[in-house]
C-alpha cells in the first residue's frame, strides 16, 4: 500500500462535501507531476485529504477506489482522475504550520514541494500525521 495527499480549496470542495457525496474523481489537476502521482495510485492506497488555501491543514483520510482514468472534465488524454471515497475525519486537523514544526515531516513533499495538489507522503509520514491527529 502507499500513501498519498490531495489538496482542495474548501470552498471549491471541502472534506464536508465529499463526505456527504460518498465518493468523487478528483479532477482539475493539471500539473504534470502531481499527474504521475495520480497514475501511481493503486486501489486501496490511504490518502490524506488537505485543505488549501483557508484552513491548511490535514483533515481527514480518503481511500483510492478506483484507479486513474481519462478525466472526463477534459478531451486532452494527458489528465488523468481517479475515483476516491472518505474514510474518516481526523479528530484533531494537522495543521501546516505543525507539519512544518515536526523535524521528521521536514521532507515531506507538503514543505518541500508546497504547490503541488497531489503529493506522494511515506509510511513513516503517514503514521506521524495519525499521531499527530489523535492530538499527540
Amino acid at each position: 500500500m502507499n500513501y498519498w495527499l490531495v489538496k482542495s480549496e474548501p470552498f471549491k470542495y471541502s472534506w464536508d462535501q465529499f463526505v456527504k457525496d460518498k465518493k468523487t474523481f478528483w479532477d482539475g489537476v493539471r500539473n504534470y507531476g502531481a499527474r504521475n502521482n495520480l497514475r501511481a495510485m493503486a486501489k486501496g492506497d490511504l490518502v490524506l485529504f488537505y485543505h488549501s488555501n483557508e484552513g491548511l491543514a490535514v483533515v481527514g483520510v480518503a481511500k483510492v477506489v478506483k484507479e486513474s482514468y481519462q478525466d472526463p472534465t477534459t478531451d486532452d488524454a494527458n489528465w488523468v482522475v481517479v475515483d476516491l471515497k472518505p474514510v474518516k475525519a481526523l479528530k484533531v486537523p494537522v495543521t501546516l504550520a505543525r507539519i512544518k514544526s515536526e523535524p521528521s515531516l521536514s521532507q515531506m513533499q507538503l514543505v518541500r514541494q508546497g504547490r503541488l495538489s497531489v503529493s506522494a507522503v511515506t509510511e513513516e509520514e503517514y503514521n506521524k500525521i495519525m499521531e499527530m491527529s489523535n492530538g499527540l
